[in-house]
């Protein structure tokens, strides 16, 4: 069974920067010292301290200086220039306050900002930062679990990593192949990080509904279990009608919860959903097959879609059109190798939601084999496309070099575990939070564990 007895505390990380600038607002606590600070401070690395300042009030530390809340249902403190949406579509800097313990940590030459904060009042403000707030308060239940789930596993998952001294690796490479996934194993001085990395965490400043209050507070300790152990339950914006195996975006381990499911009450006809034929895949990619989140619905889309992801509309089917100096530039920039003019981008292997594990680039001066499916979007867009389930269509070919690519795709994210759209219009529909998450996560079951 899970380690977890009562309600752990986590550690965030927000940002990291040469000089940070924070307002306290309230009674702040600092080991050793007597008395209570507040007000605007500024820290910076000083030789090898960290020195913080606020008009005549200074404090030093070789490691770590902590400001300790002392209530913190009260007490607050605001961060400026804190990026979100980092390296994708949307990113933008913010202003945004957080409850709880106010960490700086000397790292080299750069501070991490840490907050210190009690799983639940996290989980509060990420069902809000992930999501509209307005959200019905089924859907919020459904991801208070999932994202509780998430984070405890990973702690549990670290935890098992320093004891057992193991060496993490998410890559493998050689001269014609280059495979990698992004999880959160990159993070050893905090839990988690703040951003979708991780989840989007943004301190209270998301928190405009008693709903999401309520999602929590009535899942309070609950999590999602498979054999006993918390599962790495995971979600994205929309899967496209069918979600992808776990095994097939990160780690190549089988988790029998996150298994591809068809996102519908049935099996879309008309549709051979053998994607490893391309043509089947071509098919449901430029399709429009029926499922939960194939919705156009202002209402749902406003619940799940939070201000700067409302600027994206074409999340269940898409397509971008790219010309040969606009691919070939954007291919050598992200890689870092030089391809020449790029020939052809060849689907070598596919997930179960037809999502590409495998491409092989062929350009005029290099092939080589990319992997996994975030790698995919990180190479074939300035930022991130939004799936990597996509076709490939070439036009205006001279002497064997396409002028033009057009990329269609389907979905928005990495599709394992719950789709948030198609969560939110099972939630319309009239199905519960517990219907909701044993769609998506087939053979767990809910377990209350503190």
């Amino acid at each position: 069974m899970p380690a977890f007895k009562k309600e752990p505390t986590i550690t965030v990380g927000i940002i990291t920067e040469k000089q940070v600038s924070f307002d306290l607002y309230g009674d702040f606590r600092v080991t050793g010292v007597r008395k209570f600070f507040s007000g605007r401070f500024t820290a910076e690395i000083a030789g090898d301290k960290i020195r913080c300042k606020r008009g005549d009030d200074t404090l030093e530390a070789e490691k770590e200086i902590i400001f300790e809340p002392d209530d913190i249902d009260l007490e607050s403190f605001l961060l400026k220039d804190v990026t979100i949406g980092l390296k994708f579509h949307w990113q933008r800097k913010e202003k945004q306050r957080f409850q709880g313990t106010l960490k700086l940590l000397k790292n080299k030459d750069k501070i991490v900002v840490i907050n210190i904060i009690p799983v639940e009042k996290y989980l509060t403000s990420v069902i809000s930062s992930e999501m509209s707030a307005k959200s019905s308060v089924q859907m919020l239940k459904s991801l208070a679990v999932v994202s509780r789930s998430w984070l405890l596993a990973q702690i549990e998952k670290s935890g098992s990593i320093k004891m057992k001294k193991e060496v993490y690796s998410s890559e493998s490479h050689s001269a014609d192949e280059f495979i990698k996934w992004y999880d959160r194993e990159e993070h050893e001085l905090f839990d988690v990080c703040a951003d979708d990395h991780c989840q989007r965490y943004q301190g209270i400043t998301k928190i405009s509904t008693q709903a999401a209050r309520q999602a929590v507070e009535e899942t309070f300790g609950l999590v999602l279990l498979y054999n006993n152990k918390i599962c790495d339950a995971r979600f994205s914006k929309s899967c496209g009608g069918i979600t992808e195996s776990f095994e097939n975006v990160w780690e190549p381990v089988v988790h029998e919860y996150l298994t591809s499911v068809i996102d519908y009450k049935y099996e879309p006809e008309n549709y051979q959903l053998d994607f490893s034929v391309e043509r089947n895949a071509h098919k449901w990619i430029e399709g429009n097959p029926p499922a939960y989140c194939n919705t156009t619905d202002d209402k749902i889309l406003s619940q799940v879609l939070i201000d700067y992801d409302q600027e994206t509309k074409d999340f269940f089917r898409w397509k971008v059109i790219y010309s040969q100096s606009e691919i070939s530039g954007m291919i050598s920039k992200n890689s870092g190798f030089d391809f020449g003019e790029i020939i052809d981008l060849i689907p070598l292997e596919r997930g179960n939601s037809s999502r590409l594990i495998k491409l092989k680039i062929v350009g005029s001066k290099k092939e080589l084999i990319v992997g996994k499916e975030l790698e995919i979007r990180r190479l074939l867009s300035v930022t991130h496309l939004y799936s990597s389930a996509i076709s490939i269509g070439k036009q205006n070919i001279d002497n064997n070099i396409p002028g033009k690519f057009i990329i269609s795709g389907a979905g928005w994210g990495h599709g394992v575990g719950l789709c948030q759209i198609g969560a939110a219009v099972m939630a319309e529909k009239g199905h519960s939070f517990d219907e909701i998450l044993l769609h998506y996560f087939r053979n767990a079951r809910l377990n209350k564990i503190y």
